[in-house]
């Protein structure tokens, strides 16, 4: 196999600071399931953006009688929770859709769980919480209207984020369960330590062909995940 170089994110290539991760979805993701992560990825991305929106948001909050500290926790939110929730539940599936680990899947039911907890308090939109959520939005509407359109904006496009989430959630959970995934399964590659990379998978396989041909350089499962898609979505 050729060496994988790193290409997420994608910087310019005078900077020092490289790429973290290696993501091709084509190459890496089995073809019944490359829609659905395809989708995922610009779930993260709609959610990035929604972040994005929300610090111009929480400025116009501020100019028209807000307060400042939705401004400074809107840039906390977007600069933690951008890189994080990539990180934290998009690299999991991606990584349990392309290696059929049970543990990965775990973890993204878990992490994404408190995701959409999250994104569903971002979109309520507590007072002082940095957020442009409906009450916050509401509210405004009676101080100044020009900032709470605005606001609106933000406000429905969190809306639109959380009710995704939810659809995943479970479009993925229907998926694990229907191709006989289980918290038995997670627990045993914990245990054995599979869940740490994919080459483990396939380690018996290639001592044998170590021993035949030298040195290999890693490689990722040949069987792919199987789980039943009997629904559009």
């Amino acid at each position: 196999m050729t060496d994988r170089v790193n290409n997420f994110p994608p910087l310019p290539a005078f900077l020092r600071i490289k790429p973290c991760f290696y993501q091709n979805i084509e190459d890496e993701i089995p073809a019944p399931h490359q829609q659905l992560v395809r989708r995922v990825y610009t779930l993260w991305m709609l959610y990035s953006g929604t972040l994005c929106m929300n610090v111009i948001s929480c400025i116009a909050w501020w100019a028209g009688g807000g307060s400042a500290t939705n401004f400074g926790f809107s840039l906390l939110w977007l600069i933690l929770f951008s890189p994080c929730s990539y990180t934290c539940w998009f690299r999991p599936l991606y990584k349990a859709f392309r290696a059929d680990s049970s543990f990965n899947f775990m973890a993204f039911f878990f992490i994404f769980f408190l995701q959409c907890v999250l994104a569903l308090i971002q979109t309520i939109g507590f007072s002082s919480w940095g957020t442009c959520g409906w009450i916050a939005t509401v509210v405004f509407f009676s101080t100044n209207v020009g900032s709470a359109i605005v606001m609106l904006i933000t406000t429905v496009l969190f809306t639109l984020v959380t009710v995704l989430m939810g659809l995943v959630l479970i479009k993925v959970h229907r998926l694990y369960r229907g191709g006989g995934g289980s918290m038995q399964r997670a627990q045993e590659e914990w245990s054995t330590g599979v869940w740490k990379s994919a080459p483990v998978r396939e380690a018996g396989f290639n001592a044998v062909a170590q021993t035949a041909q030298g040195p290999t350089l890693p490689q990722y499962p040949a069987a792919v995940p199987s789980y039943p898609d009997n629904s559009r979505w």
